[in-house]
């Protein structure tokens, strides 16, 4: 068990929310992000809003044209404690 990390929840963020911060942090529209990754505008919008599931897929298209890890949006709020 050493080789393992506890994480902890330490924000209130959804998949959604977590999404259009970075989308924003990157000063792209939701346009913008359709352009990158195919995926259609009212889609984003819909993830967004958290009416549409992100899914694995579409987590990995968003977080390549995001530029972070897909597990950044899938599990926003997240942090990992080092272990004593």
């Amino acid at each position: 068990m050493k080789d393992f990390r506890k994480s902890k929840k330490t924000v209130e963020v959804s998949v959604g929310e977590s999404v259009r911060i970075i989308r924003e942090l990157q000063e792209l529209s939701q346009n913008d992000l359709a352009a990158l990754t195919r995926i259609p505008q009212s889609t984003i919008s819909g993830i967004e809003n958290d009416r549409i599931n992100l899914g694995v897929e579409r987590a990995k298209i968003l977080a390549k044209s995001l530029k972070c890890h897909p597990a950044v949006l899938v599990f926003p709020g997240w942090t990992i404690e080092v272990a004593a």
